[in-house]
């Protein structure tokens, strides 16, 4: 599946309506920002049942400002509508990957009880 560019405008449904969602914030002058962008790409095609999105922090400042983006890249994990996990940087395909995994193993109903 190739990425989606995500926007104030489909960011909440994106995030509500799908189990899984992993995003990307970055900006087009970041270099790391470029040489991360076909890691997720590739990462994109071997997750079918995940959605992967990117949000350009320049045309969605307001998005980069709510979730509190300091650095780019920066990506995000969302499951069941929950932000689970956040890490700035570019990543390697085998950090990725076992974030991505982990994201995915993660007991969403203990998840739950323990942020009330």
């Amino acid at each position: 599946m190739a990425t989606v560019e995500l926007t104030k405008d489909n960011f909440l449904d994106t995030t509500e309506k799908n189990d899984m969602v992993v995003i990307d914030f970055w900006a087009d002058w970041c270099r790391p920002c470029h040489m991360f962008a076909p890691i997720f790409e590739e990462a994109s095609e071997r997750y079918p049942d995940v959605v992967f999105g990117k949000i350009d922090t320049e045309a969605q400042p307001e998005l980069s400002e709510a979730y509190e983006i300091r650095s780019i890249p920066t990506v995000i994990f969302v499951r069941d509508g929950a932000i689970v996990h956040q890490q700035a940087g570019a990543l390697p395909p085998q950090i990725l990957d076992r974030l991505i995994d982990q994201v995915r193993q993660l007991d969403m109903d203990a998840v739950r009880a323990e942020a009330e």
